[in-house]
């Protein structure tokens, strides 16, 4: 990426051109080399945020075809929002100005079935795998009020669609860098069948 992308359109077509890249398994694999290393080392200038699921099969600097200093990434079991996950990405965009912020959710998502057996028997997990439940229930409950037979897949849009919108209404540094259109905030979901990441969610403009 020769010129690094300013805006949350820029942004947004870049990322979806390296996920179309990974799809069509030809990866460019860019700002991977000593150069690249070279340049980093006092600073550094990420296009997008990206809050995803901790799960081993959604690496993101890979499925977005991206290197380094691209991606400020933060991952959770379920992209479970916390204090510090809230801080993390407001200095994404108050200090690095980070124009794009992505959730990033896939189906299979081991954390939301757990929350769908919890709900489904009322048997909580032990430990703090009960935190994780707890905090994806909301997400759950609102796709099944929407459809009583409503499956994982749909619990698990639902969730990224709850995340993307939480982040908004909880931190006004979010909420204000999407007002002024400087930053975008995005829900994804990833399909691990064929590698290809789908907008479910957007809040901030796109558009060229």
């Amino acid at each position: 990426m020769a010129n690094n992308p300013q805006t949350p359109a820029e942004a947004w077509e870049t990322l979806m051109a390296g996920n179309a890249r990974f799809v069509d398994s030809n990866s460019s694999h860019p700002n991977q080399d000593a150069a690249r290393r070279t340049s980093l080392l006092s600073t550094q200038h990420p296009f997008a945020v990206i809050f995803g699921c901790s799960d081993s099969r959604l690496a993101a600097e890979i499925i977005f075809d991206l290197g380094l200093g691209d991606a400020f990434v933060v991952r959770t079991a379920g992209h479970v929002i916390d204090n510090t996950v809230l801080g993390s990405l407001e200095y994404s965009v108050d200090y690095l100005n980070v124009p794009l912020i992505v959730v990033l959710g896939h189906d299979n998502c081991g954390a939301v079935t757990a929350t769908q057996d919890a709900v489904a028997t009322g048997n909580m997990p032990a430990g703090f795998i009960r935190d994780l439940v707890e905090r994806i229930t909301p997400s759950v409950l609102t796709s099944l009020r929407k459809d009583q037979n409503s499956g994982i897949s749909d619990m698990i849009t639902e969730h990224v669609k709850q995340t993307a919108a939480r982040l908004v209404e909880n931190s006004p540094i979010i909420a204000s860098a999407v007002a002024r259109q400087r930053t975008a905030v995005v829900g994804l979901t990833y399909r691990l069948s064929d590698g290809r990441a789908d907008l479910v969610y957007s809040n901030g403009s796109l558009g060229a």
